[in-house]
């Protein structure tokens, strides 16, 4: 007998199937997620507690005429297999395959491409206005979770949606905040009440009624809905949303199919915002990841039957050491000497390397959740009161914080560290997260440094250098992984605003930035069996530029190549061109190498990096196509 997936090819066959069937698929689902992800890596387990949710949901909404919007979308591979992408999903975080999250040119199915969170109510109740305008009548749902919800935009898009009262749907995933403690059977008892068609439409005929009545009629409807509130208030965590204009349901077990699908088909008529709060378990159904959840939430490929994951192949000869453990090392070692310097970090902890920290200094560390714009302007607080804060933040996610850097750090000239982690090509999670714009969003900001380590040591020495700074923000970029492979022996101290060089040539500049350097390094060593003989710079510092160096370089080459992991439109090179045009001659060859104007797929970091020109090979064969 066949698995109940396989005749699966979109949300249509899943109405044909009997809740029986349908809790027999969830286990396949699962089954098949654990089985792809301990070969690809991914967010396992997020998906894995939302199983029984996404298929409640196809079961009971007609996608894609009705849309489903989903808050950062690492939750939604059984969405991906329930939509026609069941016999790809083999290919899941590959280069030309599924992406790992929801994707607008994958599917129909997926109606944003999505990554970040907190924006799924924003976009859901756009979408509801753009309905309501053209007189359509499709169902608009917003699936968010509560790490998502505590994100200042989810609150905003909130507040509007209960003020324009109109048709959505939004699914509350709560699998960790403490609301979802009332889960019990008076809660049970009580939701199914009110979440009953024939009550709802008792509910609207009486007041409809009472409200004819002269004087007494609206004040009767008030008393009527303070007296359903406060039995509600006692029973269920909704007031907060109900008092935002939304009618509120759960929680509810968000794991039990009939619970989901039952209370869905009683809601999704319901002609006013609804939230439905449903309570899930992360890593459900496979026993490693429901014990440690935070170890399954992104993981690489792994064991199914110990849980533990697989020995990867080493990216490099010296890789036991990483950009982030180096961080991580140097923050602890000089957080003991100077009790003033605070971490901060946007619900991220062990991905940044903080988790030591806030086990050695937890007073002094500050997790603020999902909330990028605050963790910044918490900072400036910190940095305006005398501390050194130290925020610790991807460099994707920092870009939610944009206006924060400049009106609360830049603009009040505040000694912020700002430490990017991810910065560059990050690899399988995709365009949502690659880490490409932070040179162009940061080094035209008045009173800002920026600084790009080439290796974890430089890392290190621009750390200290930075917390021995007064002046001012200081931003630090660097990659996810190890440094590349090939080393400089020079071993310069790190001094504000200076470049170093690594190699000492006459034909041709070679000016890198970060872990860039070493690469350029290795293109250099190709050219020279070339004839060609390099001067590789590691600049270190994108702003201040050392143009000293730079330009003693350049007149003695006339022949200048920039080359960084980043936008190369308004990034490093651009900066660079900006600064020497009227430094060296006219007839000076100046081309920037880097990301081209365009979001990149996702894929291993390695093959991306040869595709867009960032290999050593590709970088050589670049400058040979130049001289020529």
């Amino acid at each position: 007998m066949g698995r109940l997936l396989d005749n699966i090819n979109s949300p249509t066959d899943l109405k044909k199937l009997t809740m029986d069937e349908l809790m027999v698929l969830s286990q396949e689902i699962r089954d098949t997620i654990i089985d792809t992800v301990s070969c690809s890596g991914g967010h396992l387990a997020s998906s894995l507690g939302a199983v029984e949710l996404i298929i409640g949901m196809h079961y009971c909404l007609n996608a894609p005429e009705d849309k489903i919007i989903w808050d950062v979308g690492h939750q939604a591979y059984a969405h991906k297999l329930l939509t026609g992408r069941k016999d790809r999903f083999n290919t899941l975080r590959k280069l030309g395959g599924l992406s790992g999250f929801p994707n607008a040119n994958e599917s129909e199915f997926d109606v944003f491409t999505t990554g970040h969170g907190s924006t799924s109510i924003s976009c859901a109740l756009g979408m509801v206005a753009a309905r309501d305008l053209e007189k359509a009548s499709y169902k608009v749902a917003a699936v968010i979770g509560d790490a998502s919800l505590g994100g200042g935009m989810a609150f905003e898009a909130l507040n509007h949606t209960g003020h324009l009262h109109k048709k959505i749907l939004v699914v509350l995933n709560d699998n960790k905040m403490s609301i979802s403690r009332s889960v019990g059977a008076l809660s049970k008892y009580l939701n199914r009440i009110i979440s009953a068609p024939s009550y709802n439409r008792i509910r609207r005929d009486v007041e409809r009624l009472l409200k004819r009545v002269p004087r007494f009629g609206f004040k009767v409807v008030r008393a009527a809905k303070r007296l359903e509130e406060s039995l509600k208030n006692l029973l269920v965590p909704g007031m907060f949303f109900e008092e935002m204009g939304f009618r509120y349901f759960g929680p509810i077990d968000g794991n039990d199919m009939y619970a989901v699908v039952s209370t869905l088909k009683n809601i999704i008529d319901i002609d006013e915002p609804v939230l439905l709060h449903v309570v899930t378990k992360k890593g459900r159904g496979y026993s490693y990841a429901e014990d440690v959840p935070e170890k399954f939430h992104g993981v690489g490929s792994f064991d199914v039957k110990t849980g533990e994951k697989c020995s990867p192949a080493k990216e490099t000869p010296d890789s036991e050491m990483s950009f982030t453990k180096a961080f991580s090392e140097v923050i602890v070692d000089s957080a003991r000497t100077n009790e003033k310097l605070i971490a901060i970090t946007a619900a991220m902890p062990e991905g940044t390397g903080l988790d030591r920290f806030a086990s050695v200094f937890p007073d002094r560390f500050f997790d603020v959740g999902m909330a990028e714009q605050h963790a910044v302007g918490f900072a400036a607080g910190m940095a305006k009161a005398g501390l050194k804060p130290v925020v610790a933040i991807y460099s994707t996610f920092l870009q939610r914080s944009y206006d924060q850097i400049i009106h609360d750090i830049c603009l009040q000239d505040l000694n912020v560290i700002l430490m990017l982690d991810r910065a560059g090509l990050v690899g399988e999670d995709g365009p949502t997260h690659h880490g490409v714009f932070d040179i162009t969003y940061l080094r035209n900001l008045p009173n800002m440094t920026v600084m790009a380590p080439k290796d974890e040591e430089e890392l290190k020495e621009m750390f200290k250098l930075a917390v021995s700074y007064d002046s001012g923000p200081i931003a630090i970029r660097y990659p996810r992984g190890a440094s590349y492979h090939y080393r400089a022996e020079s071993k310069r101290p790190v001094a504000l605003g200076k470049a170093e060089i690594l190699k000492n040539g006459k034909d041709v500049t070679i000016l890198s930035i970060g872990y860039m350097s070493g690469i350029c390094l290795e293109a250099a060593e190709l050219l020279s069996d070339r004839s060609v003989d390099c001067e590789v710079i590691n600049a270190r510092f994108v702003k201040p530029l050392d143009m000293e160096t730079i330009s003693k370089s350049v007149l003695k080459t006339e022949k200048l190549f920039t080359v960084e992991e980043g936008s190369v439109h308004g990034g490093f090179g651009s900066f660079v061109l900006e600064s020497v045009v009227d430094k060296i001659p006219k007839s000076s060859i100046m081309i920037n190498i880097g990301i081209p104007d365009r979001f990149i797929e996702h894929g291993d970091r390695t093959v991306l990096l040869e595709k867009y020109g960032l290999s050593a090979e590709k970088i050589k064969e670049k400058i040979l196509t130049c001289l020529k």
